[in-house]
């Protein structure tokens, strides 16, 4: 197999140093170029064509979350993974919202880091439980608010569909989802296309934002 591709985006020379000394311990990783600022990440993306971005936040110029919009826009399929300093739900919410399939910070382990980049160049987002409970406590969630949320925005999901997201929510991946539900993969693939069409996302990530604030997921996913 390739190895993947990756784009570093951070504004420190020391953290672009180790993050590719650690990075390229892993047989199937090489790192394709670094950015020092959102500008450049923007650039070196349309120019490398990297199958996933590391992307810091706070950087001088064009910040992260601006950068991962305008890749975005130009480049839909891109896989972007957040890594940060900044433990703030905000931030977080409107990374995934913007695109992003997964948010980490500085400290995780190293792993972690592995994990969650070979899932994104997979298409996937790999969120901790930790990230999803941030992500549902920020919308306040709650079945309690599902009925008069989706009513003013004109928006509902299936029983099935319902049943798809909150596996989502759970960390389930598709075939988990399919073997509780009793379908098949193909099926949850399917129903996550609906959930995404009419969200208006294309990510897992982005749908658990996007149904968390508007209060579409139940309180206990246990």
């Amino acid at each position: 197999m390739s190895p993947i591709t990756i784009l570093i985006a951070d504004d420190h020379d020391v953290v672009r140093d180790g993050l590719r000394l650690i990075l390229e311990s892993e047989d199937d990783f090489v790192v394709a170029g670094e950015a020092a600022n959102g500008a450049e990440a923007v650039q070196l993306c349309d120019e490398l064509h990297p199958q996933v971005v590391l992307m810091d936040l706070r950087m001088p110029g064009m910040d992260g979350l601006t950068a991962i919009k305008h890749i975005r826009r130009q480049q839909p399929d891109m896989n972007i993974v957040i890594l940060t300093t900044y433990n703030e739900d905000t931030l977080m919410i409107e990374g995934l919202r913007a695109g992003a399939r997964s948010y980490l910070l500085k400290d995780t382990k190293r792993q972690v880091l592995f994990d969650t980049l070979r899932a994104a160049a997979r298409g996937e987002s790999l969120l901790s439980p930790d990230v999803i409970a941030r992500v549902m406590a920020q919308s306040g969630g709650g079945s309690a608010a599902v009925s008069k949320t989706t009513a003013s925005n004109e928006l509902t999901l299936t029983d099935r569909e319902q049943e798809v997201l909150s596996g989502v929510a759970r960390g389930e991946r598709s075939k988990e989802i399919a073997a509780r539900l009793g379908i098949t993969e193909r099926t949850v693939k399917a129903h996550l296309a609906s959930i995404y069409h009419k969200f208006g996302v294309d990510s897992r990530a982005a749908a658990i934002a996007v149904a968390s604030q508007r209060g579409m997921l139940p309180k206990d996913l246990s």
